[in-house]
């Protein structure tokens, strides 16, 4: 049984994901770990906790069947922050992300993975886990980054953690990805410099989606950017170099995963690299 299942309740473009749309490309999103994040970020309504209950040992087993039953093509892993264990949860992620694997070869898996506090030991662990898209999202701009985002995340470490994503992972066909939200009051000088810096470190993707606020004790909404605007930052990501961008409203980290470009993206490339192997041999 899957608990945490991200779709359901929170997301407005589930009929597309699960239906796969014009692409014929079906994704879904689950969250391990627990329903208890030990982060307090102003924009989340996951709940909080400094301990929350243990994680399932039985879950990267039970996530793995479950998804290999549903006939997806593309499955995005995402978790709350566990500040709480030694590893914060890394070793729990890689074996979820292997067991699926495992289940079912021919999935392309997304990790939309926490900061782990910038320790390279657990980022090493996700990104050789098999994963194909290591996602990370740095949130918002800089200047909005302590108001926002808990404390013990900031702009710098998820730029350093998209970056030894990279650097650590022994796939070289692996890619990174982001997310910016908008609408909390951000100049589009910072949108724009905060997409210069996550292609300086590295990033693949990016998408950019409209701030909502989830509940009356959560930070409000300062700006609802025209869908014009979204368009413009699409644009602007596509100049920059993005493999892919992903722009509008209802635009989420996750969305659709970008799943039918980056599908045919990844596949092209390990057909490409398996070509180069024989050629060399």
């Amino acid at each position: 049984m899957v608990d945490n299942w991200l779709c359901i309740p929170r997301c407005p473009n589930i009929g597309e994901c699960w239906g796969g749309g014009d692409s014929h490309v079906s994704t879904a999103t689950i969250m391990i770990l627990g329903d208890t994040c030990t982060r307090g970020c102003r924009f989340c309504s996951v709940k909080t906790a400094k301990a929350p209950p243990a994680p399932d040992p039985n879950e990267p087993t039970n996530t793995a069947l479950a998804i290999s039953q549903w006939g997806v093509d593309y499955i995005v892993i995402t978790s709350v922050d566990r500040d709480d264990l030694r590893d914060q949860g890394s070793r729990h992620i890689t074996e979820t992300i292997r067991k699926i694997k495992e289940f079912t070869p021919s999935i392309l898996v997304e990790c939309l993975s926490p900061d782990f506090r910038g320790n390279s030991s657990c980022i090493d662990s996700v990104v050789n886990s098999g994963v194909d898209v290591f996602a990370h999202n740095i949130e918002t701009v800089k200047s909005l980054q302590n108001r926002v985002r808990d404390p013990r995340a900031n702009y710098e470490q998820s730029l350093s953690v998209l970056r030894e994503a990279k650097q650590l992972s022994r796939n070289v066909n692996l890619l990174t990805k982001s997310s910016i939200m908008l609408g909390l009051g951000e100049s589009d000088d910072e949108v724009e410099g905060t997409m210069v810096d996550l292609r300086a470190n590295g990033v693949d993707c990016v998408t950019l989606g409209q701030y909502m606020q989830p509940t009356k004790r959560h930070l409000r909404v300062e700006e609802f950017v025209t869908p014009s605007k979204f368009d413009h930052w699409k644009e602007v990501g596509d100049r920059m170099g993005f493999v892919y961008t992903a722009s509008g409203p209802l635009v989420r980290s996750s969305y659709k995963a970008g799943e039918f470009y980056l599908k045919n993206f990844i596949q092209t490339r390990r057909q490409k690299g398996s070509e180069e192997k024989v050629e060399l041999n």
